[in-house]
């Protein structure tokens, strides 16, 4: 006899989610440097670019000189320096991945412009900071540090110059305008370079006095692209161009600049050398590029993120409210919850809610990857120098690399070897980044739209409580930044099919199971199930034709590849987010601060899993459903489909020789009943041969979403309890 388990007491969430919870959940409550920048960055944010949101700062193109009030606030507050090294004059040791994430969320919670502003300098610097010489650093990322009293220096402000004006702009990185050659080169001095570059929105030009500018050789004696450093006061053309009238992210700068300057070969970024009187850059612009975008993508991706959740108390305060004044008097529904007492507004709040999370969750897990792989990528390129490993040598010493991570994974083993354990964690960065960048600006973006409409007609109003219209239309330029969409999904196409990615997301597929047994609530049964149901129609796609007999898993198949990327991004973010609520209701306790709502809070964070478990598997279950039937022909009433079906009579006549056919054929196959012609339909029905273990496991995820609209219910009816303030704490 089975027996039902003691229901738990109700508990549900008490006040919204607050910082004790956040550090835990993003694992930085040890970082204390974090813990006060994250702080200095919310104060400009909620101050000074709040105010200046409110009082119509984003009515202008132009960077005004309010506009550029706010330099000097992100120096006061440490945001500049938070990307600088000690030696340069920061104060965060090692990698700064979290910590620049963090600085972004807190900004573009209020506004995504002065995000993207304060940070395109260090997107500027980064070239030089990734690729640079040791000279090029200490001046010009040393130069970056805010100027104290006393000084007698201009500090530096870069831009980053990749992309060119119309009709070249966004067409692909590999595609340069701006040309390099050789304007005089003296025997025995160093050669002098011409360099024309023509810019299109390049973001803070309207102050910039260094830009890193990618150029392409227009000279027999340079070698390839490069990235080259260009100062304002260069000999030659400093024309920063007009303002970009956009409709977004006005608190950012950005113009489309024209240069035509002499530099030094010495501003090549990374340096060169000489063979046969050619100058070789020692990094393409391509290789700088791959190693910056990498990174700064994720910062991208959860601007929107914050968005998502800054949306939820504005909109609750106005469903609250939204009767208030009329009909009903302060105690009855109508005056205390409004709107809220419709399931409809619950539940699609619970929707915004829950993709806010998830897509933080993934976005802050890419970012400690990163400071995780920083220092091993670093130890490799010394590794690599120190046996002059390049070119085909490096790449057979890298596949040993990750041969040896393979057979430790797959022996549930440690990997020591920092080689090694490089590949392994490059692996999932290869994926975790593009996918962060395309799921939380893509999708995010649809789901700010629902925030806006949650509003009312409030929503696309200028003072809107938490300024969701302009955060939705900023989200739509977020989700083209550092590459569209189609970029992300063709680098996850590649990367996701990596063996060595593969192997460790077959290990989580069992941790997925695994903790369905232990925190059954959180949606993992269904999400384990849906993650191998995507891997099930990865593999066979890997080796499958469609109807005609191509090859379906092709670069050129977009169709295929592309659906495939997306699907595995909802698994990825609803899985991150499951752990990081598991990592709440671990260490949650240990913090006295949270003992009163804890488990409330975990109670609410779990439905919110079980939500978004249950959306991502449905998304998986109809992409892979499409893919897996969709590039078969369905059968017709053709002489050969109808030469299969059986009659009636027919049937009639076998059940005496062969017992119970009638049933079974009735069941599986088409019949025709005497004297009537085919069924009404396409034709006969679709034979899924070869494809059984696929309609077995699609039907099995179905089932494993049993619960999640009670998990649905529950959120919603948190929202209608949890206590918020009374005011937001940013004007409107």
């Amino acid at each position: 006899m089975v027996t039902l388990a003691e229901p738990k007491p109700a508990v549900s969430l008490q006040t919204l989610p607050g910082d004790d919870v956040r550090q835990i959940m993003w694992r930085f409550a040890d970082r204390y440097e974090l813990q006060m920048l994250m702080q200095g960055a919310r104060a400009v944010a909620r101050g000074p670019v709040a105010r200046l949101v409110a009082a119509g700062g984003r009515n202008s193109h132009d960077w005004t000189p309010e506009k550029n009030t706010l330099l000097q606030h992100y120096d006061d507050s440490g945001i500049t320096a938070a990307f600088l090294e000690p030696e340069y004059g920061g104060f965060i040791a090692g990698p700064k991945n979290l910590a620049l994430a963090l600085v972004a969320f807190e900004l573009a919670w209020v506004d995504a412009g002065a995000a993207t502003g304060s940070l395109a300098s260090n997107l500027g610097l980064a070239p030089i900071h990734e690729r640079g010489t040791p000279e090029q650093r200490a001046k010009y990322v040393g130069g970056a540090v805010p100027v104290k009293p006393g000084e007698d220096r201009k500090q530096i402000r870069a831009a980053f110059a990749l992309t060119e004006p119309i009709p070249f702009v966004g067409v692909e990185t590999g595609m340069l305008a701006g040309r390099v050659r050789i304007a005089e080169w003296k025997d025995g001095s160093e050669p002098l370079l011409h360099v024309d570059k023509r810019g299109r929105f390049i973001t803070n030009m309207g102050f910039a006095n260094v830009v890193t500018a990618a150029v392409e050789s227009d000279d027999a004696k340079i070698k390839g692209s490069c990235m080259v450093i260009l100062e304002e006061g260069d000999p030659g053309i400093w024309d920063r161009g007009t303002p970009t009238k956009k409709l977004v992210h006005q608190l950012s700068s950005t113009n489309d600049p024209v240069f035509n300057l002499k530099v030094p070969a010495s501003r090549i970024v990374g340096g060169y050398t000489v063979k046969d009187g050619v100058i070789i850059p020692n990094y393409s612009h391509s290789e700088i590029i791959e190693a910056v975008f990498r990174r700064t993508r994720v910062t991208v991706g959860l601007m929107t993120s914050a968005k998502l959740l800054s949306a939820v108390e504005p909109i609750m305060l106005y469903h609250r409210r939204r009767f208030r004044g009329g009909q009903g008097a302060p105690g009855t529904p109508r005056y205390e919850l409004g709107i809220q007492q419709k399931e409809d507004a619950l539940h699609r709040l619970v929707d915004i809610w829950a993709t806010g999370e998830a897509s933080s969750s993934l976005g802050f897990e890419a970012a400690r990857m990163f400071d995780v792989l920083d220092p091993l990528e670093q130890e490799k390129d010394r590794i690599f120098a120190e046996k002059k490993l390049t070119g085909r040598a490096a790449t057979k010493e890298l596949a040993k690399a990750q041969d040896e991570a393979l057979k430790l994974i797959n022996a549930h083993q440690p990997i020591e070897n920092p080689l090694a354990r490089f590949a392994q964690l490059d692996s999932l960065a290869g994926v975790l980044c593009p996918a962060c960048k395309l799921w939380n600006t893509g999708h995010g973006a649809n789901m700010m739209r629902e925030a806006v409409s949650l509003m009312g007609g409030y929503g696309v109003t200028e003072d809107c409580p938490g300024f969701l219209g302009q955060k939705w239309m900023d989200a739509q330029l977020e989700a083209t930044y550092e590459g569209p969409e189609a970029v992300q999904r063709l680098q996850l196409s590649i990367t996701m099919t990596s063996e060595l990615f593969l192997t460790q997301f077959k290990q989580w597929i069992a941790e997925m199971k695994r903790i369905s047994s232990e925190r059954p609530g959180t949606g993992a049964c269904a999400l384990g199930t849906a993650m191998k149901l995507w891997l099930w129609t990865l593999q066979h796609v890997q080796t499958a034709t469609d109807a005609d007999g191509a090859k379906l898993y092709h670069k050129s198949r977009q169709g295929v590849t592309f659906p495939l990327a997306d699907a595995l991004c909802w698994l990825l973010a609803a899985r991150q987010f499951i752990l990081d609520t598991i990592e709440l209701e671990t260490k949650g306790a240990e913090n006295p601060a949270l003992a009163d709502g804890l488990a409330g809070t975990v109670a609410f964070f779990t439905d919110l899993c079980h939500v978004q478990a249950a959306r991502a598997a449905g998304e998986v279950g109809r992409i892979a459903t499409e893919i897996g039937h969709g590039y078969n022909r369905h059968p017709a009433w053709d002489d050969a489909s109808c030469h299969a079906c059986y009659c009636a009579e027919e049937l009639t006549n076998l059940e005496g020789v062969i017992p119970g056919i009638d049933g079974s054929a009735r069941a599986y196959s088409d019949v025709t009943e005497n004297g009537e012609a085919h069924a009404r339909k396409a034709g006969p029905c679709v034979k899924c041969t070869g494809l059984e273990p696929f309609v077995a496991l699609r039907a099995k995820l179905d089932t494993c979403i049993t619960g999640c609209r009670l998990a649905k219910d529950r959120a919603a009816e948190s929202l209608t309890k949890v206590m918020t303030r009374e005011a937001l704490d940013y004007p409107a």
